[in-house]
């Protein structure tokens, strides 16, 4: 999907009175947010929709609740078509993780009760596979997919874990950890072919794929609308087709419990709903702004740049080279590879990330596959070229320093 080469650093996006797109973001400008793929960043505009939705629901809560369900159905229509999505398919949820988890709890035991997932799969979601495993008196199992695998390669080492036992499969459209994509369309087709459900975990794509939903076949996809799409927190979308979908139901059981779906899940009793109804206006503001194709096609350059840039740092230091293939690339996201001491597990890279934002000032995604550590960059409008060379310049020697200070300590010279 993306092998953008650049050689220049982009041109920085303004906005329409010149000022720097961060400018439209109350992002902390101490720090330097070079991880817009964990958690997103939400818009003012988003944010003063929020407020504006909330000053509404405290005055008259009475009446708010009672028309809620109707506003939010008009809100999944909206967020449908940026998906890609049938409307009557659309479920709101707080997040992939929470969408994933309602496909476990409404499936019934198929096949033998196994679970393929793959190992760039996220552990949220691979780690309630193997609850639901359990429940199903069955076992999980894993599909290892080279990280430089291209798409035959990667289909053909899922579908090599999937025979008459299988009861579903579990796959990313975008890896988390790895910043790369799966063959999910291929997979899909297979599948269906084959009367295996298939659940795709989407988290990544809304935003950064254009309609990620079109042309894609499957059972079940969950996917984030505050990551890459900038919505307010704890915006995201579950679609399900097909019969299965009618054992579907919200996590906590509510007076809309007898609706057909997916509009069982617009009545969650109390729940400050404010965010699903101001992520239209997050979506609409990058789209007024500069269009999303064109926020796109920077968000990728300026991911390639960085990885340049980083990559260089990283192997002037080590004399390594600090490039990685990840066989199926997605836009606005690279992975640079880490010298050997740092991020070696999942443990190790979240205690990396979080000393990185208190003693550099940069908000980083460090992470972590068969043993070895990665930063993985992402960037988004806000961003510029200035961040990568900041993290390149600053950051780079003083995490060379750390490795050595790790190797050190791992064969006890320190």
């Amino acid at each position: 999907m993306s092998e953008t080469e650049v050689t220049t650093a982009p041109r920085p996006l303004l906005l329409a009175d010149g000022r720097p797109a961060a400018r439209a973001w109350s992002l902390d400008p101490a720090l330097r947010h070079l991880n817009h793929g964990s958690f997103g960043a939400v818009p003012l505009a988003a944010q003063e929709r929020q407020n504006e939705l909330r000053t509404e629901m405290e005055r008259a809560p009475v009446v708010w609740f009672p028309e809620l369900p109707q506003r939010l159905a008009a809100a999944r229509a909206g967020l449908a078509a940026f998906l890609g999505a049938d409307p009557g398919d659309l479920a709101l949820v707080p997040n992939a993780s929470a969408g994933v988890s309602v496909v476990y709890a409404g499936l019934e035991r198929r096949g033998g009760g196994e679970i393929v997932v793959t190992d760039h799969g996220y552990g949220a979601v691979t780690m309630g596979a193997e609850r639901l495993a359990r429940r199903w008196g069955g076992r999980v199992r894993t599909a290892r997919v080279p990280l430089d695998a291209d798409e035959e390669r990667a289909y053909e080492a899922v579908m090599a874990e999937v025979g008459e036992s299988t009861g579903l499969l579990v796959i990313d459209q975008i890896t988390s950890a790895t910043a790369r994509r799966l063959p999910v369309e291929r997979i899909g087709a297979e599948a269906r072919r084959r009367g295996v459900p298939l659940l795709v975990d989407g988290a990544h794509a809304p935003g950064l794929v254009a309609a990620p939903l079109s042309g894609l076949t499957c059972d079940f996809w969950a996917g984030n609308l505050h990551k890459w799409g900038c919505a307010p927190r704890g915006t995201a979308a579950l679609v399900a087709r097909g019969p299965l979908r009618d054992a579907l139901y919200p996590l906590i059981d509510s007076w809309g419990a007898h609706d057909p779906y997916p509009d069982r899940f617009d009545q969650q009793g109390t729940v400050d709903a404010t965010h699903y109804l101001a992520a239209a206006t997050a979506l609409d503001f990058v789209d007024g702004t500069w269009g999303w194709p064109a926020a796109r096609r920077y968000m990728d350059e300026l991911a390639g740049y960085a990885e340049q840039v980083v990559g260089a740092a990283f192997a002037s230091l080590t004399g390594a080279d600090a490039h990685v293939d990840v066989g199926m690339p997605v836009p606005g996201m690279r992975l640079v590879r880490l010298p050997d001491g740092l991020a070696g597990s999942r443990v190790t890279a979240d205690a990396l990330r979080d000393r990185a934002a208190a003693e550099l000032g940069v908000e980083a995604a460090f992470t972590s596959f068969g043993g070895a550590g990665y930063v993985r960059l992402s960037a988004h409008v806000y961003n510029t070229a200035e961040d990568y060379e900041y993290f390149a310049e600053r950051c780079v020697p003083v995490l060379g320093e750390w490795a050595r200070a790790a190797r050190a300590q791992r064969h006890g010279t320190a």
